[in-house]
């Protein structure tokens, strides 16, 4: 994510904590955050997903999913 949407929902932040924020702004705010947070899982996937695993036999493996996230199907 750019430094200047992460510095405007800063700024929106702010702004909410000194007055009521305007329906616009409140729309812009929960844009921005749906952004950074669509952003940040992506990137913790991205890091799961390249995690390898070394059995002791020296064999190795991925990291195997768990549990199904709330957006797949069980």
């Amino acid at each position: 994510m750019e430094k200047a949407k992460i510095a405007r929902i800063n700024q929106l932040a702010r702004l909410a904590k000194e007055r009521e924020l305007t329906p616009m702004e409140l729309a812009e705010r929960a844009e921005l955050r749906r952004e950074y947070i669509d952003d940040w899982r992506a990137g913790a996937i991205a890091a799961l997903e390249s995690v390898r695993i070394v059995e002791p036999d020296g064999s190795v493996h991925p990291l195997e999913k768990k549990y199904g996230g709330k957006n797949e199907e069980e």
